[in-house]
């Protein structure tokens, strides 16, 4: 999520644990092992509720991924089954942020010393927010950033490529207005949109069941070549990837995560075909971060 201070970034990831549904008990099983290795399974007790990590942009690597002489699990298993939100996303030594490519890769964290070699699960979502520059000004109605574009760009290529072609969804979040809070608009509440979530993850979990994999429960988690069976378009669909990809350039990483995303919101449509509507939305949200990455 890119916008200016006080537009609601951090607000909206932490009100995403409450959308999710509740952990399975093999889930919970995990969560809670993970959690009493780290030493942070307080009186024993265990909760339903999805973990959800914040961890200050000070973070050292082996706080976020694992690691010090007895290797404990990072942020990054700690979040495992749950969120993992990085505020200041910029802020994060460059060196911390690209070490998270792995276990966004392969959902798990390994940490390797010279006589052994511990593995931790951490299929967690990531959640990143930014200001759109340091100064947090860029782009907003009636400001103008200090330092002008240069600003923007310096702080935005903080961020290597590598990662930013991890990130499924890039969002602008434009800032709030005083006349926003006095009259605010009818909106959807928490409940119905988990709702629609616990619709959608049903038809993932069943979907997979029958394909015979059980450790795969949601799309983020489909093989690549599975997701081009399961995720495969309309022929109007078809004709917009097909021109997409060739005008921007996708990676193969790019294709397939852009396959996924579009299955994830035919699944919220209740829609058995992935359509050209789902995937011209999966687009726009790849195509917010091509252009972060050009004005870096």
């Amino acid at each position: 999520m890119v916008g200016p201070p006080g537009s609601g970034k951090s607000m909206l990831a932490q009100r995403l644990p409450s959308i999710l549904p509740a952990l399975t008990p093999k889930e919970l099983l995990e969560v809670s092992m993970i959690a009493s290795i780290a030493g942070e399974l307080s009186g024993g007790k265990l909760s339903d509720r999805r973990p959800f990590r914040a961890p200050h942009h000070s973070a050292s690597m082996a706080a976020m991924v694992g690691g010090g002489l007895r290797a404990r699990p990072g942020e990054v298993s700690l979040a495992h089954r749950g969120v993992l939100f990085l505020d200041e996303f910029p802020e994060f030594s460059p060196v911390v942020l690209d070490s998270l490519r792995q276990p966004l890769e392969a959902g798990e964290s390994v940490i390797a010393r010279a006589n052994h070699r511990v593995t931790y699960p951490a299929k967690m979502q990531l959640v990143a927010a930014m200001n759109p520059c340091r100064c947090g000004m860029a782009g907003e109605p009636g400001r103008s950033c200090a330092r002008g574009a240069r600003c923007a760009a310096d702080y935005q290529a903080r961020i290597s490529g590598p990662l930013m072609d991890r990130i499924d969804l890039r969002v602008d979040v434009p800032a709030v207005t005083a006349a926003d809070m006095i009259r605010p608009q009818p909106s959807e509440t928490s409940e119905a949109v988990k709702a629609r979530v616990a619709a959608a993850r049903a038809l993932q979990i069943e979907r997979y069941e029958v394909a015979g994999l059980s450790g795969a429960t949601v799309n983020a988690h489909c093989s690549a070549a599975l997701i081009e069976t399961i995720a495969a378009p309309d022929a109007e669909g078809l004709k917009l990837l097909r021109d997409a990809a060739e005008q921007m350039k996708f990676s193969a990483r790019a294709y397939h995560r852009i396959l996924k995303v579009a299955r994830t919101l035919a699944d919220l449509d209740q829609d058995e075909t992935v359509r050209r509507i789902h995937l011209a939305e999966a687009i726009s949200y790849r195509v917010a971060g091509e252009r972060l990455a050009a004005a870096a």
